[in-house]
């Protein structure tokens, strides 16, 4: 896998590229100390993954991943930041990240993130996950009958998805709410289903043009 860094803070950026380049199967192509340099930088390597800080010179990282977004290039951003606010999260999937996950996490939790963006997946932080999917039911009940395809969710199905994007797996949500894989399979089914969406991303990303505060599958 190949692994782009972009991050203004030197020794921060270069100590993770120690730490991943000693990682069996992360190669680090390159380091980019701002947005500009980052956008110029993925087009040029064309990583796989490039983990990317927020708060940079020239151009945020924000900005940066829209534009890497808007050459088409098959390039997966996932944002690492110290940026706990939702707002944040949701500018970061609006511009195109697949994921997003705090700096103070562990390196596992990390090389956990990288891997699942890495085959075109979303990785929001569970703790960020469920603030979220808290703030989106909370506003979609709040509505009441106004005809958003969220209503349609069942209690079950709002059930799940809050566990989905707490980051639990089909499995593990199978055993906590006493049902089959099976069943949670097509609970999720039905859900994307019900929103007209096909995977966890657009999901996510439906949840943040609705300015509902969003959810995640």
């Amino acid at each position: 896998m190949r692994i782009m860094l972009a991050d203004d803070h030197t020794v921060l950026r270069q100590a993770l590229a120690r730490v991943l380049a000693s990682r069996p199967g992360i190669q680090v192509v390159g380091e980019a100390a701002n947005g500009a340099e980052a956008v110029r930088m993925a087009s040029e390597l064309l990583p796989d993954v490039v983990l990317m800080d927020i708060s940079m010179p020239e151009l945020d990282g924000l900005a940066a991943t829209a534009r890497i977004q808007a050459q088409g290039l098959p390039v997966k951003v996932l944002i690492l930041t110290v940026h706990d606010r939702e707002e944040y999260l949701f500018k970061a999937l609006q511009a195109g990240a697949l994921g997003y996950v705090l700096k103070e996490t562990d390196m596992d939790e990390l090389l956990t993130a990288v891997r699942t963006v890495a085959k075109g997946q979303v990785y929001v932080q569970p703790a960020m996950a469920s603030k979220l999917v808290a703030d989106y039911l909370q506003r979609s009940s709040a509505k009441g009958g106004t005809g958003d395809a969220s209503d349609t969710l069942s209690a079950r199905e709002k059930e799940i998805l809050n566990l989905i994007a707490s980051g639990y797996t089909s499995a593990q949500i199978a055993s906590q709410l006493v049902l089959s894989i099976n069943t949670v399979r097509t609970h999720r089914d039905s859900i994307m289903s019900k929103l007209g969406l096909h995977n966890k991303a657009a999901l996510i990303r439906y949840a943040v043009s609705k300015g509902l505060t969003d959810q995640t599958e």
